[in-house]
């Protein structure tokens, strides 16, 4: 009788007394590589959760973060990890991340940075549908114009020609996108371009080097994996030879290149953020789809303007 009694009470605790799962939201956040600008779009997300009253230190969220540091497989492993985690949300920076992300989950919502619209990144499908769970803030091509266009404004040719050197990354087909706009900016400017593709970051000082050679003007730096991995290395080489660097990416230049007209990755983060706080918030997707970055602004590095002796336009902010 007595051991009827005790399986009694321990079935009662065992149903009654496990603890209840947590109502905390949890937020997985996955970076493909370890880069100081990258980081940058981090800060500014969970900022932006902050704000809105989603802090970890508070205990109002559960964050589960990983870094791949460039590694394609972890990448995926991290995705799946995470997926098993069931979390409230995925937020994924950069592309490849969130390419990562949507292929690995049709139901976990994906707040993307720093990343190229559906379309750019091939997530659409055979009939031109986004995925359904991806959310957060994507960028067109349209950058590209902008940020180009500066080397016909600030860059005075050794030669009646401009010779703009570039490397892009053949995996990211944001890259290979863009290139195919740039050829097209460059000839319709006069500019000659030389491109070079390069497959991983510790190929790319060859790659620069074998650029440099062929007497460039301006090295393009396109935002792509490999630029953003290798970008000191390429600082210290076009710093070398005289080559000055221009790029869309204002955190590009508090690293060493000389301007910028483009996307503010803080803001880029934080604009997601916004987003995933309002998911959060309202346990409802309904009235929230994925944007076009906002926040856009011209910067300079004073320290290489005066390095290369270029005039810097006045709507351009400096950049210490």
């Amino acid at each position: 009788m007595k051991s009827v009694f005790y399986t009694l009470i321990l079935m009662i605790c065992v149903s009654g007394c496990q603890p209840k799962k947590s109502s905390v939201p949890v937020v997985a956040f996955m970076d493909a590589f370890q880069d100081n600008t990258i980081a940058m779009a981090k800060q500014g997300f969970f900022d932006a959760l902050q704000k809105k009253g989603f802090d970890e230190k508070k205990g109002t969220i559960k964050v589960i973060y990983r870094n791949a540091q460039g590694d394609i497989p972890t990448l995926t492993q991290i995705s799946k990890y995470m997926i098993s985690q069931q979390p409230s949300l995925i937020a994924t920076s950069p592309t490849l991340s969130t390419i990562t992300a949507i292929q690995n989950t049709k139901e976990i919502p994906v707040f993307m940075i720093v990343s190229g619209t559906p379309a750019l990144m091939k997530l659409n499908d055979g009939s031109g549908n986004e995925p359904k769970n991806l959310f957060g803030t994507g960028e067109t091509l349209e950058y590209i114009d902008t940020s180009f266009g500066l080397i016909s404004t600030l860059i005075k040719p050794k030669t009646k020609r401009i010779r703009v050197g570039m490397i892009f990354n053949q995996s990211e087909p944001q890259s290979v996108e863009a290139i195919e706009r740039i050829k097209k900016l460059a000839a319709a400017d006069s500019l000659e371009l030389i491109a070079l593709p390069v497959n991983t970051s510790a190929d790319a000082q060859l790659v620069i080097q074998s650029l440099l050679s062929k007497d460039i003007d301006v090295f393009f730096a396109n935002p792509d994996n490999i630029v953003f991995a290798s970008f000191e290395s390429i600082v210290k080489s076009c710093d070398q030879r005289n080559v000055p660097i221009l790029t869309s990416e204002a955190g590009l230049v508090a690293r060493g290149a000389l301007a910028a007209y483009g996307a503010d990755i803080y803001q880029w983060g934080f604009q997601s953020g916004l987003q995933a706080a309002e998911f959060l918030k309202s346990g409802s997707l309904k009235n929230i789809h994925w944007e076009i970055v906002k926040d856009r602004k011209k910067v300079y590095n004073p320290s290489k303007a005066k390095k290369y002796n270029i005039n810097i336009p006045a709507d351009f902010k400096p950049m210490l």
